[in-house]
């Protein structure tokens, strides 16, 4: 038997800053249930990752350019925080848009930690009930969302998570609701 999610594309979506265990971590979930996942970023080569924000994590390969990248080319999109990374991708008018023309698609969405606020910045989470870090929770107010503090929230196709804490139950919520996103993708 298959992995749930053999033959699904995601794109992780992080430029500097991103919050290696954010990143890392749902990546390896992701991929120990089949999907193929590629790095997009603000620039090519290298991001650099931090721990806690402020400890120098290394650095991550980019896959591909998001100003490169269709949003047509992945199954699942994953927005990975640390306080600068979605910063930067906010302020960046070719992420935006890939996540606002993802979010579009009805496709899968799951953003832990600061990684809401580009979805915020996007322009997509009017009336939808999310989580986020504490910090972020009055942005996403204000762009309309129900927020809450829960550890996991699935609303739609979006799922979203507090914190690091939460990646033992981020991982598996993602996985699964990738998985029935495919599913039902498969049945239409």
């Amino acid at each position: 038997m298959g992995h749930p999610l053999d033959g699904v594309s995601v794109a992780i979506l992080a430029t500097d800053g991103v919050e290696r265990i954010e990143l890392e971590e749902p990546r390896g979930a992701l991929r120990g249930a089949g999907a193929k996942t590629e790095v997009l970023s603000l620039h090519p080569g290298e991001i650099q990752a931090r721990q806690m924000d402020i400890i120098s994590a290394g650095t991550i390969a980019v896959d591909r350019v998001v100003s490169d990248a269709s949003v047509d080319d992945y199954d699942a999109l994953l927005l990975p925080g640390g306080t600068v990374n979605p910063d930067k991708l906010r302020m960046d008018e070719r992420a935006v848009a890939f996540v606002r023309d993802f979010v579009a698609t009805g496709k899968p969405v799951a953003a832990i930690c600061h990684g809401p606020w580009t979805l915020a910045e996007a322009g997509v989470v009017g009336g939808r009930r999310m989580t986020s870090w504490p910090s972020v929770r009055t942005d996403l107010r204000n762009a309309g969302a129900e927020v809450v503090d829960e550890e996991v929230v699935v609303d739609g196709q979006f799922t979203t998570s507090r914190s690091p804490n939460d990646l033992e139950a981020f991982c598996p919520a993602i996985v699964e609701q990738f998985a029935h996103a495919r599913a039902g993708a498969a049945a239409r």
